[in-house]
Formats: structure tokens, C-alpha cells, sequence
């Protein structure tokens, strides 16, 4: 153990002066004290550079007893870690081992125990060893990816360990003689340069029947994948969001296997390019990989692990659905997917129906939810709206829209069914849904009667009654205490049906009182004294909007709405012109009020005479002159067509506003200051000689708009 020096200056135990060494050993105290104190570090951290002459030397390369000796000294000495400046010699050790690993196992259990130290910080003696041997850190780490050649599992296990603590522990102690294992920070920095990442998925494909090795690799790829876009923009590199699809189904009795893939697809989408990651998954192998898991995990998983993992699958798969080229409809799986929204509204005799149960549990709920959700990413495609009809999704949807769904009780004895809290937020998730899907399926929404229930909702939600609404989730918000949330989405869904101007969906819904109902619920807000929401605020815009889509171009329905909305219409018109400016949203109600007058007033002469009578022109003016620039335009086409009407003009020429201003001095105000935006120039006789880059932009913009139509 010592050198030879250190035994020459050993004293002979029987005193004598001669310089000869002793013919017997040296006392036993010797053995274990260093005669020169210098030779500690090297005892410590012996001189690699020597076993790596010793493993590539041709004499010695029969010698593998001495190698071993050799090579387990170094993994004696070096149980606390490598020295930086020790890193070519020690990689240069693990790849000669893994060479003859190949032919002679004895060296894959050393390569093992060398890898194993591979775990532990590394070791800097100066501060600035951290930048001066960046570079061959880096490469280092790229070598331990690139020993994943070696065939033994535990080998490829060991290097996968290794990866993932020297990335994500933080547990070393500092070292004694001043040396210090490098920072965490420093090591996850050089992980990502080094791109073992990318390495590590293309090792996937390496591991057909080791499948211990195979989820090391997984859960390799999951630690680095889980906070850096460095690591998932390699593995992205090497498709491994489709390669690691791909290995998700193999046999595996722990579930392991699926259980990380989806993590590590879930981190991909989080951290990586979502774009590139539905791409790779979009195509007909991953996705029928995907249905499989699913489906699995669907009708056979029962525990709470199993539905999780399923929740997670269904939100990568409604995230591959958002790109338009994956073939989730070719494939079939869209289909089945459809076909379990339906369910357990509806009751079918296909045979996966018929064997699903559902245990009603908080997964169960979530994955209703989601599968709500997907139907609004699947309307994007028409060919899904097909499968929509033959699903009899409409049915299904109206079905927990129903005025009644809340106070439901299960039919059968013991049978079990959503909470009354759950129940609440189906039924706005599915009034959300409809407002995107039904516009898609008139013919169903017809023969659904829709319109009925929807006005039976809305005049539920009118009553005042004993319901508290938790309003949970996302669609509930601002409607905690009673039935603002379902009034809300009510609303928003009568305002999409009618906006597309069916003839037969807007004749029945004034053939059942729609008009008259509406207009109740706005007078409804304008008598409450709580004070405004935003939530409130927008559901008078919608129903003014409603209002205005019912009765443009339809004189009967003018007379129908009457002197009772020229009131309404009237207060909204008395609006603080301060409340534009309060962000609840007050600037869209003042501007679907002056729709609705556009649209529910002007071209009646009955509710015209009403509306001037009640000084309707006076508020348009005071509005005009008020108003922000965006909103002049909508109250001067407004008042334009109400001057049709005589008895306008008179009101015009009557009305006085600030200082005593008429209006025509604040239409020609208007026009000055359209002017000085469009950068006219007029000489002194008012003659115009000039205009400036803005209105060339503008006629530009137009005669493109027309050349393009």
C-alpha cells in the first residue's frame, strides 16, 4: 500500500544503523500511518491516467484478473464521487469497460459499480472548475448516454439511476481537503447541453425484452421531461412523443409502463412544443395505440389510480382531436368516444355500453366533463357531426339541461346516480357545449324541442324558490347562491340559435312567448337593488341581442315588443354615460341597447311615436355627444334611419346640450374631427386640397375588401 520510499525510511526494529532493510515486515502501526503525509490524496484519488494505459495496453490485455483488481480500487477510492479533472480518464474507463463487456461479463458488474459513482455530484476543488470543465462535462454525459449500447439490463438500469440522481438529488455532503460536489443547478444545466435525453429515447427501441431496463428509461424520461423545455425539445427531436406512444401498451403486469408513458406525454404538451407533440401522436398507430389504453382503462380499471390514468389519457387524446389531420374519426375511435357522452342518459345495446359501468365517483365526474369538452373540439370537424346525429348526442345533452335535472333522484332502488352538486355542473357544462354544437344540428334541436325547454329553464330560473346553487367549476363562476350560472348560459345559447336567422327556430320561439318572456327578465334586473355584476351585465347584453335577431325585419314582432320595451329600452338609454368605462361590460349593453332600437323599433311607426314620446331621440344626442369615437358610428346610422320618421327631425332640431350646443353644430363638430383623424387639408375657402395617408389606407383597405369578395 505504500511506496517503496516510504518503507526505506522505516527504522529496523532492532536499532541497528544500517541502512538495509529489515528481512522481516514492518510493525503493524506503520502499515496504517503514512511515513509521508502528501501521499494521503493520491491514496485517496489514485491516478486514473495509469489504469487507462493498463486497459489499452496489448501486453496486458489478457490480464482481466489484474484489470478488475485494478478497475475496483478505482471504485473504492472514488466512492465519494469523480473529479472534474479526473472525467476524460473515468469516461474513457467506462467506455473501455462496456467494449469488453461485450465478450467477457466479469467487466459489466465492474462497469456497474463505476456507473453507481456516477450517481454522486462531482467533485470540484477550485470554484472555477464548474466553467473551465463545462465542455467536458457535457461530453461526458453524452458518453454515459451513449454506454446504453450495452446490452446487460443492469447496466442500462444503472445508467438510468444515475441520470436521475445526479439531475434531481441534491443530498451530497461536502467532502473533505476543500473538495465540494458540484451544484444542482449546474448539474441539470450540464444534463440538458449534453442531450442525453434525446439518447435515452432512441435506447427505447434497444430493450425488447428487458423490461426492468425499460422502465428505468421511462422514468428517466419522466424526471427530465417534468420541468425543462431543453429535454423536451431533444426528445421531441428523436419523435419521442410517438416512440414512447408507441411502447405505452406493451405487457406489463405492474401498469408501469402506462402509467409513465402518459406522464411523460403529459409533460411533453406542458414543457415541449404542443404543436410537434400532437403531430407525432397524429397518426393512425398512435392512435390506435391510445384507444386501446383507453378502452382498457375504461371498462376494466376500478381503482382510483386506473381512473385517474384514464382521465389523463382522455385529455391527450382531446388534445390530438384540436389538430385537424389526426384520424380520430378514421380510425373509429371518435365514434366511441361520442358514443360515451351519451352515457348514462341514454341507453344503448352496443356491446361496450352495455358492458361500462360508471361508480359515479369524482373521476367518473371528471371524465364527463371532459368528454363534454371533446365534443366541442370535435365539432370542428363536420364529419364528426354526422356522428353527433347517429349518437343522439342532441337528446343526450337536453337531457341534463332540463329544468328538472337538478332535483332528480336515482329511479331504481339503490341505484346510483350524480350528486345534486355534480348534476348543477353537467347542466352548465352541457348548456356551454350546446351553445357550439347545436347550431350544428337544427334539425335536432327542433325535434328535441329545445326551444321549450330552454324557456322552461329560463323561467325557472326566474323563481324564487328554495335552490342554492354552488356554482363549482368553471361554468358556475359568478353564480354562487342561486341560478345566475344557468340563466347565463340559458341566455348565451338562445342568443347563438337565434343569431343564424332559421326562420322555423325563431318563429317558434315567439310562437311560445319568447318575446314577452324576455323582456320580463330584463325588467327583472332593472327592479333588483343588489348592485351589477359582470355576469349580470352580460346577460341583459345577450338578451337585448337576442331581442334585436328576433324582431329585425319583422314588423309583427316590432308590435309585439311594444310599448313594455320602448320602456326598457328607455331606462338602458339612461344610462350613466360614467358606466361605460366601469369593465363589467357596460359598453356592450349600451351598444345592444341602441341595436335593439335599430333593430326592434326603428321601421315601426307605433313604437317609433312611443319612442320619441318618451324622449328617445333627446338620449341618442346626449349619447352622441358623450360617447367614446367607437360608438359614434352605431348611434348616428341609428338616428339616421329613426329621421324616416317626421316627427324625429322635430325632436332634433329641439334638443340642446352642453352650452347650450344644437345638434347640427355637434354633427359638424363630428365631421371636423373626422376629418382632422383622416388628415383632410382645406385651404381658406374651405375647399379641400389634400388628404393625408390615413384615408389612402382606408380606401385602399376597402377596394381590396371588394376585390377580394
Amino acid at each position: 500500500m505504500f511506496s517503496t520510499a516510504a518503507r526505506m525510511t522505516t527504522k529496523p526494529p532492532n536499532g541497528s544503523k544500517s541502512g538495509k532493510a529489515a528481512p522481516h515486515f514492518p510493525s503493524i502501526h506503520q502499515f496504517f500511518t503514512p511515513a509521508v503525509p502528501e501521499l494521503a490524496e493520491p491514496a485517496r484519488h489514485p491516478d486514473l491516467s495509469r489504469v487507462v494505459r493498463l486497459l489499452e495496453d496489448p501486453v496486458s490485455s489478457s490480464l482481466r484478473e489484474r484489470h478488475i483488481s485494478a478497475l475496483k480500487k478505482v471504485a473504492k477510492r472514488c466512492q465519494n464521487g469523480f473529479l472534474l479533472r479526473d472525467l476524460v480518464n473515468a469516461f474513457t474507463i467506462l467506455n473501455l469497460c462496456a467494449e469488453r463487456a461485450k465478450d467477457h461479463p466479469e467487466y459489466a458488474s465492474i462497469l456497474c459499480d463505476l456507473l453507481h459513482i456516477c450517481r454522486l455530484p462531482f467533485l470540484k476543488e477550485k470554484a472555477s472548475d464548474e466553467t473551465n470543465y463545462a465542455s467536458v462535462v457535457t461530453d461526458s454525459l453524452s458518453q454515459m448516454g451513449y454506454l446504453m449500447r450495452v446490452s446487460d439490463s443492469k447496466v442500462r438500469e444503472q445508467i438510468c439511476a444515475s441520470i436521475i440522481s445526479l439531475y434531481s438529488s441534491d443530498k451530497s455532503k461536502p467532502c473533505e481537503d476543500g473538495l465540494c460536489p458540484t451544484s444542482l443547478g449546474y448539474r441539470q444545466e450540464m444534463v440538458e447541453r449534453s442531450g442525453v435525453a434525446e439518447t435515452l429515447v432512441m435506447a427505447l427501441g434497444l430493450m425488447e425484452n428487458q423490461l426492468p431496463a425499460k422502465l428505468q428509461v421511462l422514468r428517466a424520461l419522466q424526471v427530465l421531461s417534468s420541468s425543462s423545455a431543453v429535454n423536451c425539445s431533444f426528445m421531441l427531436k428523436a419523435e419521442g412523443a410517438q416512440k414512447v406512444c408507441f411502447h405505452m401498451n406493451e405487457p406489463d403486469q405492474s401498469g408501469q409502463v402506462l402509467f409513465r408513458s402518459s406522464e411523460i406525454l403529459w409533460n411533453l404538451l406542458e414543457n415541449g412544443s404542443r404543436e410537434e407533440v400532437t403531430s407525432q401522436l397524429s397518426n393512425m398507430d398512435c392512435i390506435m395505440v391510445l384507444k386501446e389504453a383507453f378502452l382498457h382503462q375504461l371498462l376494466n380499471g376500478y381503482r382510483h389510480y386506473d381512473q385517474q390514468l384514464r382521465n389523463d389519457l382522455l385529455v391527450i387524446i382531446t388534445l390530438i382531436a384540436e389538430n385537424p389531420r389526426a384520424p380520430l374519426i378514421e380510425s373509429g375511435f371518435a365514434k366511441q368516444l361520442i358514443l360515451f357522452v351519451t352515457f348514462p342518459e341514454l341507453k344503448s345495446h352496443n356491446p361496450l355500453i352495455r358492458n361500462l359501468k360508471l361508480s359515479f365517483t369524482s373521476e367518473d365526474f371528471e371524465m364527463k366533463k371532459l368528454l363534454l369538452n371533446l365534443l366541442v373540439v370535435l365539432s370542428r370537424d363536420l364529419s364528426a357531426v354526422q356522428l353527433f346525429k347517429e349518437s343522439r348526442v342532441m337528446l343526450a345533452l337536453m337531457l341534463l339541461v332540463r329544468p328538472s335535472s337538478s332535483d332528480r333522484r336515482p329511479s331504481g332502488k339503490g341505484r346510483r346516480s350524480w350528486t345534486s352538486v355534480q348534476q348543477e355542473e353537467l347542466q352548465l357544462h352541457a348548456l356551454a357545449t350546446l351553445a357550439t354544437v347545436a347550431p350544428l344540428m337544427l334539425d335536432e334541436y327542433l325535434s328535441c324541442q329545445a326551444n321549450t325547454c330552454l324557456l322552461m329553464l329560463l323561467e325557472w330560473c326566474t323563481q324564487q324558490d328554495s335552490y342554492f346553487g354552488q356554482s363549482h367549476g368553471f361554468h358556475g363562476a359568478g353564480g354562487q347562491g342561486g341560478k345566475k350560472a344557468q340563466m347565463r348560459y340559458c341566455v348565451r345559447l338562445l342568443r347563438s340559435m337565434v343569431s343564424l336567422s332559421n326562420s322555423l327556430i325563431n318563429q317558434d320561439l315567439c310562437d311560445q312567448g319568447a318575446l314577452s318572456q324576455l323582456l320580463g327578465l330584463l325588467r327583472h334586473f332593472q327592479e333588483r337593488e343588489e348592485e351589477e355584476d359582470a355576469v349580470c351585465v352580460e346577460i341583459q347584453t345577450d338578451v337585448l341581442l337576442t331581442l334585436s335577431a328576433l324582431c329585425e325585419e319583422d314588423m309583427h314582432r316590432k308590435e309585439l315588443f311594444g310599448a313594455e320595451g320602448v320602456e326598457m329600452v328607455i331606462r338602458y338609454l339612461k344610462m350613466n354615460p360614467a358606466q361605460l368605462y366601469s369593465g363589467l361590460g357596460h359598453n356592450r349593453l349600451f351598444l345592444s341597447t341602441v341595436d335593439c332600437v335599430w333593430s326592434c323599433i326603428v321601421g315601426c311607426y307605433t313604437t317609433e311615436d312611443l319612442f320619441l314620446e318618451k324622449e328617445g331621440a333627446f338620449l341618442l344626442l346626449d349619447f352622441l355627444h358623450l360617447s367614446p369615437r367607437s360608438m359614434k358610428s352605431a348611434l348616428l346610422g341609428t338616428l339616421l334611419e329613426l329621421c324616416d320618421n317626421h316627427k324625429t327631425l322635430v325632436h332634433v332640431d329641439a334638443w340642446r346640450g352642453e352650452k347650450d350646443l344644437t345638434a347640427p353644430a355637434l354633427l359638424l363638430q363630428l365631421w371636423r374631427q373626422e376629418e382632422a383623424k383622416l388628415g383632410v387639408n382645406r385651404d381658406q375657402q374651405g375647399r379641400i386640397t389634400g388628404t393625408g395617408p390615413e384615408i389612402k389606407h382606408h380606401f385602399t383597405q376597402k377596394c381590396y375588401a371588394t376585390n377580394v369578395k
